[in-house]
């Protein structure tokens, strides 16, 4: 049996742009794809507060230099490096750079679901 593939589809930047900034929130489900990703792009001190998905996620680092703490380990990274988090386990991540800092977080899902935990980022789950 052979599969069909769907139609490719091109998404620009500014249709899945996050507020007026450069960061990106890409929802496999919204355009026939089976995973999700953010494109964050950070200066220094800026990055995600703690929060956890049922799934796994996965970081590619393609510029600057970033802080992440997944669960009870800190792990510090750089450009060309992956990081990965097991699914239901607490992370976040800083840009701990003097720069710019960019990075895919890949999502293991065709929708994002993500439960908060610092309260100052609202509570609950999509």
């Amino acid at each position: 049996m052979v599969e069909t593939l769907a139609v490719p589809t091109r998404v620009a930047p500014d249709e899945i742009r996050l507020g007026s900034g450069l960061s990106r929130r890409f929802e496999g489900s919204e355009h026939g794809a089976g995973v999700s990703y953010f494109y964050i792009d950070n200066q220094p001190g800026q990055g995600a507060s703690l929060h956890w998905h049922p799934y796994p996620e996965t970081w590619v680092v393609l510029e600057g230099d970033v802080t992440f703490v997944v669960g009870d380990e800190l792990i510090l990274a750089t450009a060309g490096d992956t990081v990965t988090g097991p699914a239901y386990v607490p992370h976040k991540f800083t840009n701990t750079g003097t720069g710019t800092m960019r990075l895919i977080g890949i999502h293991a899902s065709a929708v994002i679901i993500q439960t908060n935990l610092d309260p100052s980022t609202g509570s609950g789950s999509r």
